[in-house]
């Protein structure tokens, strides 16, 4: 919020380069699977006609709200609270039959969800320790540290948050739970840093521990896997696939999906006659890309983002 109360504009990372990779066409059907507060969705809304269409999903309820309040009388968008593991019902269910042309996924948090303390993602300011993206769904992050065991704990910061301090870390909160429960963001951040004996140039020590938890407890890769498989199946010839990361954990997923999804499959290549279900179902859309200095300036948030790119072959 800024000071008189109005909520602070997201800015889009990578907008531009995301539009021209998905190439929109005037009467297309789009999905922008992370909604968050609508950036790229209007992006995508400008560069359609009366005819085009957009499904803007996310799973947090604060986004659709504010969807709702942004959009409101905008009939060529439909939002849908929902999970973008769920692509491949949802699509469906909401073209009516149209081709999707394109699907974009803008990973990660959305900056109103660090910006209120009572959401619990961020070490800058004391909240609740919850960081759920739908907080309605599922356990806090209180409540998984509260139950979770030394090594599970350990595992979880130093694979999603490649913490290398992880061990020291996990024993930390093992041993301070062990007196009062963790319940605040500032009480973790405060005994991480304490943890961890060397910072990174312009982080936090806490950052990656946060990352990771975040990520455990929204099962993000798990969602972005099952999100990656949905667009895949639900994309028509010649739609795109864009998707914009911010570290590399997500990052090596896309990436990962995009080489298995664009290569033949290695079990049946030698084969003579290479069987249909064994052939590439996409094809890579340039290298990755980065942005420009000017907006990594602009928008910090910009500066570790990364985007990838293919289109779904016939």
């Amino acid at each position: 919020m800024d000071e008189y109360g109005h909520e602070r504009a997201h800015e889009p990372v990578l907008a531009d380069e995301a539009l021209a990779l998905l190439a929109i066409e005037t009467g297309g059907y789009y999905v922008d699977a992370t909604y968050g507060r609508g950036g790229h969705t209007a992006r995508i809304l400008e560069a359609l006609g009366g005819e085009g269409r957009v499904l803007a999903i996310d799973r947090d309820p604060q986004a659709i709200e504010a969807g709702r309040r942004r959009f409101a009388g905008e009939l060529r968008l439909t939002l849908a609270q929902a999970s973008f593991s769920d692509l491949g019902e949802l699509v469906p269910a909401h073209a009516h039959g149209r081709p999707c042309r394109g699907v974009l996924f803008d990973l990660g948090v959305s900056s109103p969800q660090l910006d209120d303390p009572q959401r619990g993602f961020s070490f800058r300011a004391d909240g609740p320790l919850d960081m759920r993206m739908d907080p309605t769904r599922g356990e806090p992050v209180s409540a998984w540290l509260a139950r979770a065991g030394l090594d599970e704990i350990r595992e979880v910061i130093a694979a999603y948050g490649e913490e290398r301090f992880a061990r020291r870390v996990a024993q930390a909160i093992v041993d301070a739970r062990s007196k009062r429960p963790i319940e605040r963001t500032g009480e973790l951040a405060a005994l991480v840093a304490r943890a961890v004996p060397t910072r990174e140039p312009g982080k936090h020590p806490a950052t990656r521990t946060f990352q990771a938890l975040r990520m455990r407890v929204n099962d993000e890769l798990g969602q972005l896997e099952r999100g990656l498989v949905g667009a895949v199946q639900t994309l028509a010839p010649g739609g795109r696939l864009v998707v914009i990361s911010f570290h590399s954990v997500e990052d090596r997923v896309v990436k990962r999906f995009l080489q298995r999804e664009s290569s033949v499959d290695p079990a049946l290549a030698d084969l003579p006659v290479i069987p249909p279900q064994a052939l590439p179902r996409l094809k890579l859309i340039g290298r990755k890309a980065r942005p420009a200095a000017a907006e990594s300036a602009r928008n910090p948030r910009a500066r570790s983002a990364l985007l990838r790119a293919a289109e779904k072959l016939g």
